[in-house]
């Protein structure tokens, strides 16, 4: 995997799909779950994205991001099992606090949403390299700037996890304890996330210059370096992508 990107480099169907697809496939799906309104096929929809996700050999990849968004859906399953206006229906009860089925339910899709956002942008980002979607994307139309901020958030976490990783090993040659019980790791975030945050708008800065100078902002036509790729079976992959949105859409008008 690149260090600078969240790519993984595997051999995959999925890594042989159209970026554009993925793009697609990934707003879709998200929209489709908040489509819907019964668990079962929200959980259906959670269950075919972490199979994609398997095909295309990154689901190991997508596992720790996962687990930080565990906090989130235990916040969720507590504020909407004590609070949703709904609740009626007594579940269960532990230690006098009691949990309902309205707000459970509730809780169980807003778990099983975030789950299929994360993992739906997990396809798009872990299976296309960066680049490759920026240029599918100016070759679409769109602005050479827009393509560049979609590049600049792909990277972002990628290179501050390097920085960090830097400055970390600067600090503990300097004798700073960064590892540790829980009061160390306080008083060492400070001294590493502050440099880290100056590094990263020094970057910025040196990138603006940088991309100013070779004609970023010029209004003349683009080239590209590399050949426009031809991808097989895209418009049925979108023609699929299609037919289930508007299928979610007309599944939720009748139901």
């Amino acid at each position: 995997m690149d260090t600078m990107t969240l790519y993984v480099d595997k051999k995959s169907p999925i890594h042989s799909i159209d970026p554009l697809t993925k793009l697609i496939y990934a707003m879709v799906n998200i929209a489709i779950a908040y489509i819907l309104n019964r668990l079962v096929p929200i959980f259906i929809l959670t269950l075919l994205t972490f199979f994609i996700l398997f095909l295309g050999k990154v689901f190991r990849r997508i596992v720790p991001i996962l687990g930080l968004s565990l906090l989130l859906i235990f916040s969720i399953v507590i504020v909407q099992g004590f609070f949703n206006p709904e609740n009626q229906t007594v579940l269960f009860e532990i230690g006098g606090i009691i949990f309902y089925e309205e707000g459970m339910l509730a809780a169980s899709m807003f778990t099983l949403r975030i789950l299929n956002m994360i993992a739906s942008f997990g396809v798009l980002i872990l299976t296309t390299r960066p680049d490759e979607l920026v240029e599918a994307l100016i070759r679409r139309g769109f602005s050479p700037r827009f393509g560049y901020v979609i590049l600049a958030v792909l990277q972002l976490i990628p290179q501050m996890q390097a920085t960090m990783g830097k400055i970390t090993d600067a600090q503990r040659s300097r004798g700073m304890e960064t590892e540790g019980n829980l009061s160390t790791r306080i008083q060492a975030f400070f001294p590493l996330i502050i440099p880290v945050v100056l590094n990263s708008l020094n970057d910025t800065r040196e990138r603006a210059i940088a991309l100013e100078i070779r004609g970023f902002g010029s209004k003349s036509a683009r080239t590209f370096l590399n050949e426009k790729q031809e991808y097989p079976y895209k418009h049925i992959l979108r023609g699929f992508i299609l037919v289930g949105l508007i299928g979610a859409i007309v599944w939720r008008v009748w139901r």
